[in-house]
Parts: structure tokens; sequence; C-alpha cells
């Protein structure tokens, strides 16, 4: 009990050391929790970028191939057998190379994409046919692993992809300065492969693109009207609360569900093309719509009533007041809100799984009906492959769609900077 005599600044001053302690231990709290963020962000990243920076160059080897004026149909090039003149040209390089074991593992130097190259470079200028052309070929994706330090030299022969006789050959390559490490511009320009070598992320980065303006084109449209009617016009009764409180559930629904209920509407039931950016858009649609609503009503809430109140003060309608006053204010917020919504679309892979788009498809998708995969999806499929060279490829293909993801969020800031008004 306090003394009679005590006063109550005494009491007060006596717990001023406890309450200070104390929040200065919560404040520790937050930064720690802030610094143990950023430290996961960057051992993340860290990770990410020492594992994929490398799939950004890629191993050529350049090869001298004769092109026999035999060989050749004019009419017909494509018949041509352009495996044989890239085997040719490496039995030529190494004419000691006999036995057919050996041969095989002379052959597998080279990626099969090396006699796609030559085809496509006979038929772009038919003037070379009788001549020796000079051409730099992709190599193999164990080669390449090899000169990026991934196999090493040093460990037991049995264990290691590449055997003695093959590191050999691309010693005297590479000697004769025929090796070498060039910008991989086939990881930018071409579709999915089974070869790691000759895979790419264009044709996932196209439908990627497709679904996400599918979605950019319903969503944001629909879900702005539906954030301006529940907001301005709605009456207020419990019908209306029962759609805001399904509204809100709805954006804590796990994607997958989405996907579900696509695969049943639009492709079982509506007859929707499978495995294309179409049902992929109409199903991102369906999963942004609740964060556009719920973003586009809190835009709406943020302009002051004063702006509605004078409005109609001189004479215009509740539509006039909406259109002419309420919804321009609005606009930067609403559009925040729809990037950041389409930046988890671009994201999202579940919902793609239950619709097809995780189905290997090589070609480069051409219109909103062809099949495709998206960018998430190929990240999964790689990162579910054996070989090591999918690795830093997969890797690669998540720095790619952090910098998209990125540049999606700094274009929101810059919209919300931009045009934001401070009341």
């Amino acid at each position: 009990m306090n003394s009679p005599t005590e006063k109550t600044i005494d009491i007060v001053k006596r717990g001023l050391g406890k309450r200070y302690r104390s929040e200065k231990r919560f404040r520790f709290y937050g930064v720690f929790a802030i610094f143990l963020s950023l430290l996961f962000l960057a051992l993340l990243f860290t990770s990410i970028i020492s594992s994929g920076y490398s799939a950004f160059r890629q191993t050529y080897i350049q090869l001298s191939v004769d092109l026999p004026k035999a060989d050749f149909d004019f009419n017909n090039l494509d018949q041509a057998n352009y495996p044989g003149l890239i085997k040719n040209a490496l039995r030529e390089k190494f004419p000691q190379v006999s036995s057919r074991s050996d041969k095989k593992a002379l052959y597998s130097l080279v990626s099969s994409g090396a006699a796609f190259q030559l085809q496509d470079l006979v038929k772009g200028n038919q003037s070379l046919i009788g001549t020796t052309v000079t051409i730099w070929v992709p190599a193999d994706d164990d080669v390449d692993m090899f000169y990026k330090g991934y196999i090493s030299r040093d460990v037991p022969e049995g264990n290691r992809r590449l055997n003695d006789k093959q590191l050999s050959w691309l010693d005297t390559l590479e000697g004769n300065g025929r090796i070498e490490m060039r910008f991989n511009t086939t990881f930018f320009s071409a579709g999915d492969s089974r070869e790691p070598e000759l895979a790419g992320i264009r044709g996932a980065f196209t439908g990627s693109m497709l679904t996400l303006l599918i979605t950019l084109f319903l969503s944001f449209p629909i879900g702005g009207a539906a954030a301006v009617y529940l907001q301005e016009f709605a009456p207020r009764n419990r019908w209306i609360d029962m759609v805001e409180v399904n509204i809100n559930n709805l954006a804590a629904v796990p994607s997958i569900v989405f996907g579900l209920l696509g695969l049943a509407v639009f492709i079982n039931f509506f007859h929707v093309p499978r495995s294309s950016p179409l049902v992929g858009g109409l199903v991102l649609t369906l999963m942004t719509l609740p964060i556009i609503i719920i973003a586009s009503r809190a835009a709406l809430q943020s302009v002051p009533p004063s702006i509605r109140e004078a409005a109609l003060g001189v004479g215009a309608s509740k539509m006039q007041t909406v259109a002419h006053h309420v919804l321009p204010l609005a606009m930067p917020g609403m559009l925040t809100g729809t990037i950041i919504g389409m930046a988890r679309a671009l994201g999202e892979t579940a919902p793609l799984l239950m619709i097809g788009m995780v189905a290997f498809i090589v070609d480069i998708p051409g219109g909103f009906t062809d099949p495709s995969t998206a960018l998430p999806v190929q990240i999964y499929l790689w990162a579910d492959s054996p070989e090591r060279a999918f690795v830093e490829k997969t890797s690669a293909a998540i720095m790619v769609l952090l910098a998209f993801l990125i540049a999606m969020n700094f274009i929101a800031v810059i919209l919300r900077n931009r045009f934001e008004r401070r009341w």
C-alpha cells in the first residue's frame, strides 16, 4: 500500500523507468523483425542470383562444315542430312576417333540444335552450298556445365558426365580457339525444349503477357464498376452487406479453388480451349476481382465527403458527382490496386495447373486461343527436371519474373505519387 504522504507524481516517476524500458524493448523487437526479414530476403536473392546468373551465358563450339552440292536437293533443302554434316565436321577435326562408342561420345559434345542452326543458315543463303562454312553452334549442356565450373575435372572419371577422352577433345578445341562463352540469346528467343541448352522463356513469357492482357481488360472495368456501385450507389441493407462480406472472403480463398472453378465452368461447360491464354485470363480475372474491388473501394472512400457535397450543392446529379469529381480523384488508387492485382496474377501457378497450362509446349503462342504456358508454370516445370543445367535456367527465369514483378510495383508507386491528391 502506498504511503499516505506519497504524491501521485512520485508514483508516476517510479514507473517511468519500467515504461521506458518496455518501449525500448518494443522498438528493438520491431527493428529486429525488419532486420531479420531483410536478411532472409537478401539470402533469397543471393541464392537465386548466384544460381541463375550463369544461365545468361552459353558455351559455343566453332565448326567448319563442308556443304557438298551432292548432299542437297535445291527443290527441297529440308531433306538434307544436316546432323550428318555436323558429325562429318567433328570427325574431320578428330580423324583418330574410330570406334563407335568414341564417335558417339564425340558427337555428344555438340547440341542437337546445331543441325537446325545449320539448316536455317543454308535455307537463308543457298549460295553457301558447295562451300565450307564456319559456324558457332551451341555446346551440349554437359559441356556447358563443365565450362561454368559445375563439373570438376578432378573427380574420378566414373563420377562425372564427361569422360577423359571428351575432356581431351575439348582441350584441343579450346586450344585452337574454337570454344567460347557468349551471351545466351536463346534463353530469351526460344520456347521450351527437352535440351537445356535450347530451352528459353519466350513461349512462357508470351503466354503470361497474353493471359495478363485478358485479365486486365476484364478485371479492371468489372472490378471498378462493382466498387463504384457498392461504394456510391448501393442501398445499405443486409443483401449488400452479404455481398461485401463474400467479396472480402473471396480475396482470401486459395487460388487453386479458382482453377477448379475455371476447369468446371470455362472448360467443361463453355468448352473454352484448354491450355490457352483465354481460359487462363478468365480464371485469373476471377481471382483478381476481389482484390481490385477492395482496393478501388478504399480509393473511393479516401475522397473527402466535401467533394461530393460541393458538387451536389451546385446542382450536379449523383451520377455527375461520381463521374466528374469522385472517380477522377480515386483513379490513382484504383490503378494502383489493379497493378498490384496484376502482379499477383503474374506470379500465380496453382490455378493455371488446373486448366492445363502445365503442358510441355515448344511453340510460341500467336493468339489468345493457342496452347501456351505461363512463366511461373515454366519455372515449376524446369524445377522438376533432373538435368543440372535446368537448375540455372530455373533461377534465371525466377530472376526475370521478379524483375517484372518489381517493375509492376514500381509503376504502381509512380502512379500513386504522380496523381495522388492529399487533403
